[in-house]
């Protein structure tokens, strides 16, 4: 059952998010020098911080069905259910993500850390995963792409969201990239 949301809690609404969104932005900002990246991983968010700030945003975005805390720098995202490559508890992750054919593709990007996101792992032990698009719920097995694919998919990832192009560009690291298919 949909409960609209008062004309009150709207106005509110971006008094309590515009901190939690300064922080986000700060992860998900353009790429980084190996100098600014070290200055920032001194002044970084603590990890219990950003978690805390992704479950809540998480929790918002389920919650309104993808009316609230719905895009990050403008780019839609999704809520990604996904079991723990170690201890099999439900993980739950909001992830930028490309519409494509019947599912998604995600890219573990970190915003150009030169390490892969731990939901990388995740996905990678545990393909099976549950993605919640609005209110629309997705059953969907996870397959990282070759590099040939990934070349073929690139413009239509960065035409999703321009970033992840200075993402690649600020790391060795590549970038993987899953095609979410039912």
């Amino acid at each position: 059952m949909d409960v609209p949301l008062s004309s009150q809690s709207t106005h509110i609404l971006p008094l309590i998010t515009k901190p939690f969104h300064a922080v986000y932005n700060i992860l998900a900002g353009p790429a980084m020098t190996e100098q600014e990246r070290k200055k920032w991983e001194r002044k970084c968010p603590p990890k219990k911080l950003m978690r805390f700030i992704t479950s809540l945003q998480a929790f918002f975005y389920k919650a309104s069905k993808g009316r609230l805390w719905s895009t990050v720098k403008g780019c839609d995202i999704c809520v990604v259910h996904i079991k723990g490559a170690r201890t099999g508890n439900t993980r739950v992750v909001p992830l930028m993500h490309v519409p494509y054919q019947k599912g998604v593709i995600l890219v573990a990007s970190l915003g150009g850390a030169d390490v892969h996101p731990t939901w990388y792992w995740n996905l990678k032990k545990n393909p099976n995963i549950e993605v919640f698009i609005g209110s629309e719920r997705l059953s969907l097995k996870a397959k990282q792409v070759e590099e040939q694919i990934k070349s073929d998919l690139w413009p239509l990832i960065c035409s999703c969201y321009p970033d992840f192009e200075n993402y690649q560009k600020s790391t060795k690291r590549n970038k993987p990239v899953f095609n979410c298919q039912p």
